[in-house]
């Protein structure tokens, strides 16, 4: 038992139910009975005089506009998505519009069931700060309802010592748009080679794509498809999966003058149509010194999982791409800060109970991962994974594991790796870091603490954990009394 490493701060992240967007609402999508009643909701609108129409929408817009940025943008976006429910003979006027597109909008608590799972990387602003301070930038799994998940942040300053000042986190939410998304070609052979589809069409459109490309030059590829292959009977299928792999990478963005704290990072392809879970972010820096933030996340669909990465230069603007591989067959892939040997390494859990390493081949697939740790104590003898990227110290990669015992008890380990060939374990604590205390038991999922990433700063390592997969609390570990209590692996 080695809690005395840890030092639990007083400092909790509860969820807000408060925090809200507005997403699309079409009433009868979502019962049991799929029976839209969108087009006589326009008609009832349509039938109303144009002053209580106007009475209507500025009730509407003050009674909901504080707590949303350009409300009227989002009603005016949400009637031109039902306007083919319009008939010929309708004429609305543009108040009625915007009074259709409140109809057709409704709220959504983006944490109300649950905050949990964080990570922890240097904020891309680190002005007016005292000395020994750094600015940090905290992620967020929040759960709202339907248990559908999305990424969230807060901004907090840690230091000098063990001080942590959390900054708040009120006013209007804004989730991601869409941007231009520019595209890999041979991250999109990788995802065909996946599917298996590997054959004379794919082939020809990979070869006259561009190393990177956009959507438009990938509309010109498939639409210079010679006639002799496009006859072929495997034709209509590969397009449909080239397309359906290509725009599983994307693009988003925010307005640069939304705070950090007010961003979410919303599903929005199939793949996460029942959320983005357990983000883990690093501060990644390349071979030429270039800092960029990179995070690995799992993406549901509500009945299979798969891995996506994304890429920011300042948090605000995000590449997101899906993961390939078999080392990228399951939940919590964590990144290394840095490639390691020339080569991107990644920690993985591919068989769903053991920590392994894998490493990032020429074809952009994560390869069968090398076993580093296997459910072997009896508070992790159901299965053991990360806790986010490793940290890199004098001493070697510090990774932060958990484990799972009896009563589905999860707890938070460490394990030591070579800094040279991290497929070498040099130390293993002998018993759990952070364990449930008794204000730790109950929560959205009772008996669990579980983290998805810690930074070090000062000697400190700052780790945020979720409690009972319902709220976020923060503690440090002095890193060198870590590694001291660290033993050689048996």
């Amino acid at each position: 038992m080695t809690e005395p490493l840890v030092t639990r701060l007083h400092t909790i992240l509860a969820p807000d139910p408060a925090r809200v967007i507005v997403k699309l609402f079409v009433p009868g999508e979502d019962a049991a009975l799929v029976r839209t009643r969108a087009g006589a909701i326009i008609q009832r609108v349509a039938a109303l005089d144009e002053e209580e129409t106007a009475t209507l929408l500025k009730e509407a817009l003050a009674r909901f506009g504080s707590r949303h940025r350009d409300l009227e943008g989002t009603f005016q976006h949400h009637y031109s998505l039902v306007r083919h429910r319009v008939t010929p003979t309708t004429d609305l006027s543009p108040t009625a519009r915007l009074l259709v597109g409140a109809y057709f909008s409704h709220e959504y608590a983006v944490e109300a069931a649950a905050l949990c799972n964080p990570s922890i990387v240097e904020h891309p602003d680190q002005s007016g700060l005292g000395v020994g301070q750094r600015r940090v930038a905290v992620s967020l799994r929040q759960i709202g309802e339907g248990h559908l998940s999305s990424i969230g942040f807060a901004t907090a300053v840690v230091g000098p010592g063990g001080r942590i000042s959390v900054g708040g986190r009120s006013g209007p939410l804004v989730a991601d748009s869409h941007t231009t998304a520019w595209h890999r070609r041979d991250l999109l052979a990788a995802g065909l080679a996946e599917a298996g589809w590997d054959n004379e069409v794919s082939a020809t459109v990979l070869g006259s794509l561009p190393e990177v490309f956009d959507d438009d030059g990938f509309e010109r590829a498939l639409s210079g498809l010679p006639a002799d292959l496009l006859s072929r009977p495997t034709a209509p299928g590969t397009l449909e999966q080239l397309r359906r792999t290509n725009t599983a990478s994307q693009a988003r963005t925010f307005p640069e003058d939304v705070p950090l704290e007010r961003r979410v990072l919303w599903p929005s392809t199939s793949a996460e149509s029942n959320g983005m879970e357990d983000a883990r972010f690093v501060r990644f820096v390349d071979d030429d010194g270039v800092r960029s933030y990179r995070a690995t996340y799992t993406a549901y669909d509500g009945r299979h999982i798969s891995a996506r990465m994304l890429v920011s230069d300042d948090l605000r603007d995000f590449q997101m791409t899906p993961m390939y591989g078999p080392g990228a067959a399951n939940k919590g892939i964590a990144l290394f800060p840095r490639r390691v040997g020339g080569r991107d390494v990644a920690l993985c859990r591919a068989d769903g109970e053991t920590i392994g390493l894998s490493t990032l081949d020429a074809t952009n697939r994560w390869q069968r991962p090398v076993p580093l740790h296997v459910p072997a104590r009896g508070w992790e003898l159901i299965q053991v994974g990360n806790c986010g990227s490793p940290i890199e110290t004098e001493a070697g990669w510090l990774v932060l594991t958990h484990g799972v015992g009896p009563m589905r008890r999860y707890a938070i380990g460490a394990l030591l790796l070579d800094r040279e060939h991290p497929e070498r374990v040099i130390g293993t604590l002998p018993g759990p870091l952070l364990e449930p205390d008794d204000s730790e038991r109950d929560g959205y999922v009772p008996n669990v603490v579980y983290s998805c990433g810690s930074l070090l700063h000062d000697g400190t390592l700052w780790l945020p954990y979720g409690v009972g997969d319902a709220r976020v609390a923060f503690a440090t570990v002095d890193v060198g009394a870590l590694i001291a209590a660290m033993t050689e692996p048996s």
